[in-house]
């Protein structure tokens, strides 16, 4: 039976590889490439800043968890 050759395209430059020492990426140089878009902040989630009711909700829903924390 012949043996099955999984090759994978890489997320930063796209060359097709086979090793997966360095797995989603074809090497290391494309690894660091992409924990260096994480820390510049290239990579977000975009999101909603809360207005003032919800602020108040969460505060007084987080307030409420500690205290009912406390008691156990």
């Amino acid at each position: 039976m012949s043996e099955v050759i999984n090759t994978h395209k890489c997320p930063i430059c796209g060359k097709l590889y086979t090793g997966e020492q360095y797995a989603p990426f074809c090497s290391k140089r494309c690894a660091d490439v992409d924990l260096g878009r994480w820390f510049n902040g290239c990579y977000a989630v975009p999101s909603q800043d809360l207005d003032e009711v919800e602020t108040i909700e969460l505060e007084e829903a987080l307030g409420n968890a500690e205290k009912n924390a406390k008691r156990d």
